[in-house]
């Protein structure tokens, strides 16, 4: 497998986990999962969190978070490599 498929694949990943796509790219998808290991891993992994947030209930909204979080938590997000590049 190569890392072109797998960015792929993630791209497609929430569209096909909510049943959004055509048959025939859920077929592809299933064909390169069924021999990817590290794919077959967040695959799994993500149909785990996505559960776990269909779970969730909010009893009351949350309170906005301060910018100063922010800032700090979008540098975070900047500083993560993207699936597939080398970190």
């Amino acid at each position: 497998m190569t890392p072109d498929e797998c960015q792929k694949v993630f791209a497609s990943l929430s569209e096909y986990l909510d049943r959004e796509l055509p048959e025939r790219a859920c077929d592809e998808i299933e064909e390169h999962i069924r021999d990817c290991e590290p794919c077959i891993e967040f695959v799994e992994s993500l149909r785990k969190s996505v559960a776990l947030c269909r779970q969730l209930r909010a009893e009351r909204p949350s309170a906005p978070l301060p910018e100063d979080l922010k800032e700090r938590m979008r540098a975070a997000l900047r500083g993560i490599p993207s699936p597939g590049s080398e970190a």
